[in-house]
């Protein structure tokens, strides 16, 4: 019995120490706080190791987490704490590398961007978010957030459309090769 548990805590290791970094960006990306992100993505990893024999042999435990996070991020944000996407001084913040294939995060701007998504209300910041920065099609992202793909599609559309009139932001996305 005692190497099922240490086969099941190699395997969950394995899982986080694999996944860590997308967890930790998709978590800033909504919290837009460092601490607040590091936070969420651990209180997500202790909920997921207590059932992780359930959640490791799902069809896509990354799909389950995110939809663990993203219910924990809701979660709070229902209970009217205030996140900060854009922090005033953000000196003290540990920059993220790039993605080799993440234009966004290859912008020369990348505060602009943050600052921008710090407009938009919690759904629509999170379509945006896991549609078009996590690259997940539109079934996943419906999953993750756990509602149909016509609300991501509705979300994504407007968070989109309000992010495409901030002045000089369309242009810093255009620029990089999307529209």
């Amino acid at each position: 019995m005692g190497d099922r548990k240490e086969a099941r805590d190699a395997e969950f290791q394995s899982f986080v120490i694999g996944r860590w970094p997308r967890l930790l960006r998709t978590a800033f990306l909504l919290t837009g706080e460092q601490h607040a992100a590091e936070d969420l993505v651990q209180s997500t990893l202790e909920q997921v190791y207590v059932a992780w024999r359930r959640v490791g042999s799902a069809d896509d435990p990354e799909a389950y987490v995110r939809r663990v996070m993203i219910n924990a991020h809701a979660r709070k944000h229902r209970r009217k704490l205030r996140e900060f996407l854009a922090p005033k001084d953000d000196s003290g913040l540990v920059r993220e590398i790039a993605d080799t294939g993440d234009r966004i995060a290859q912008a020369e701007d990348r505060s602009a961007l943050l600052k921008a998504l710090a407009q938009l209300p919690p759904r629509q910041r999170e379509a945006v978010v896991l549609r078009y920065w996590e690259d997940l099609t539109e079934t996943q992202t419906a999953e993750a957030m756990g509602c149909s793909v016509g609300s991501v599609k509705s979300n994504a559309a407007k968070g989109i459309a309000k992010l495409r009139a901030i002045p000089g932001l369309a242009d810093m996305v255009t620029q990089g090769g999307r529209k």
